[in-house]
């Protein structure tokens, strides 16, 4: 069988969850071929060997390699020595990156964002806001296709029995690329990741920058912190939490809206979880449109009654 370039987002223990559903999806076409870049211990090696994929480990000494495009020379290194019938990237900020010039590298059309993808390579696309789904083929060159978290389930069900990953250098020109300048460490809160996480409580304009009772709330439930654009511009909340079509987007199991009314641009980031709870006080706000539980309420009333309930269960 041909091969499948997956590109794994990991922190060096373990594969993300976008990198688990990628190399269960990769297996409709061929063989998945995991590429990880950066330092990956032999946990993370066997972890992505359980979803039956060959494994490319590439650990650059200059952390300035890890940018997108040593990492899209390496992809494009890989397609030209193989037989690749696609390549697979997270629809994350990095792999959007890397997707753009891996495309122009092969000359190959690239579609972003998919949620989902047929046997056919045939991508399914959400478009104006998540109010339409549109269908695309790549027609030149091998697809480079970026997926959505939550277009496909992580299906570990092939193993094994040994893992030999095989180490590759990442191409660097020291003349062209671009380099760090400065680096802040991301602050550590105890949350899981926004992406990743399988709850998340998100907060809107109607908490007005009182923000105790959505973490009282998440703290209860373990869950990550999002919230709306509004909240976001507020200041009461970091751009990396913002939830929707200008932030992340996210597919968790729970997505907990607690006062964000619904415009569709915040919508686009989160219809895609299992289940949506929506608290507000206004009844004909549009996230009730969407929610598969509506409580019309103060959020100030709601979210603590929850966190003591969620407590309460737990002991």
């Amino acid at each position: 069988m041909s091969d499948v370039l997956v590109l794994v987002e990991h922190d060096g223990t373990s594969a993300t969850r976008s990198g688990a559903e990628l190399l269960t999806l990769a297996r409709s076409w061929g063989d998945p071929v995991a590429v990880l870049v950066g330092p990956a211990d032999g946990d993370l090696c066997d972890q992505v060997a359980g979803h039956g994929a060959r494994v490319l480990v590439a650990e650059p000494q200059d952390p300035d390699a890890l940018l997108a495009g040593p990492v899209a020379a390496l992809l494009a290194a890989l397609v030209a020595a193989g037989d690749v019938v696609a390549v697979l990237l997270p629809s994350s900020v990095d792999g959007t990156q890397v997707a753009a010039a891996l495309g122009v590298a092969l000359d190959s059309g690239v579609i972003t964002r998919a949620v989902g993808v047929d046997a056919a390579l045939v991508a399914t696309i959400s478009a104006f806001a998540g109010s339409y789904l549109t269908t695309c083929q790549v027609t030149r060159g091998i697809p480079v296709l970026t997926v959505a978290l939550g277009a496909s389930d992580a299906d570990p069900t092939i193993r094994v029995s040994a893992v030999a990953p095989i180490h590759v250098d990442l191409p660097a020109d020291p003349a062209t690329r671009v380099r760090v300048l400065s680096r802040t460490p991301r602050a550590v809160t105890g949350r899981p990741d926004l992406a990743a996480a399988s709850v998340i409580v998100a907060a809107g304009r109607g908490l007005a920058g009182d923000l105790g009772p959505v973490e009282d709330l998440a703290d209860a439930l373990g869950a990550a912190i999002g919230g709306s654009r509004a909240a976001v511009d507020a200041g009461w909340l970091p751009h990396d939490v913002q939830v929707g079509q200008t932030g992340k987007t996210v597919a968790p199991q729970l997505y907990i809206a607690a006062g964000i009314s619904g415009a569709i641009q915040h919508v686009a980031g989160m219809r895609s979880a299992r289940t949506i709870i929506a608290i507000n006080s206004d009844p004909g706000a549009p996230i009730f449109d969407i929610a598969d539980l509506g409580i019309v309420g103060d959020v100030f009333a709601v979210l603590p009654q929850a966190a003591a309930a969620v407590r309460a269960r737990a002991l």
